[in-house]
This record gives structure tokens, sequence and C-alpha cells, in this order.
């Protein structure tokens, strides 16, 4: 699970960027807060060849990649 609240665009979508480049996982959990990075790391997950499905908790977004 990649925890990435707290942090503003662009920093959860390079955080994304990175654990696909290093470890190609089939499956990662993402945890964002700011509905622009919900948006922004379902665009690259998406480009990436992911499905992404999202759930919303409060203010928060769990964002699931599959491939």
């Amino acid at each position: 699970m990649l925890d990435a609240r707290g942090c503003s665009c662009p920093m959860p979508v390079i955080l994304v960027q990175k654990a696909i480049k290093i470890h190609h996982p089939s499956t990662l959990e993402v945890l964002v807060d700011e509905a622009c990075a919900k948006e922004n790391v379902t665009r690259l997950a998406q480009s990436q060849g992911y499905q992404v499905t999202v759930t919303q908790q409060g203010s928060e977004y769990k964002l699931v990649l599959k491939k």
C-alpha cells in the first residue's frame, strides 16, 4: 500500500510512477486525500495499462490499480 495522503500534486503521481517502475506490481493500493491527486494517479495508472477502482472514505480516496 502506498500512502500519499498529505502530499500535494504532483508528488502522489511521482510516488506511484516510481513504485510502478521499480516493482512492476500487478496490484497496487494507493491512498490520497485530494481529488486532483485521485484524477492524476488514475490517468497515470490507466496509461500504464492498469484498471483503477476508486472508493471514497470521507475526504480520502483509496485507489486499487490492477493489471
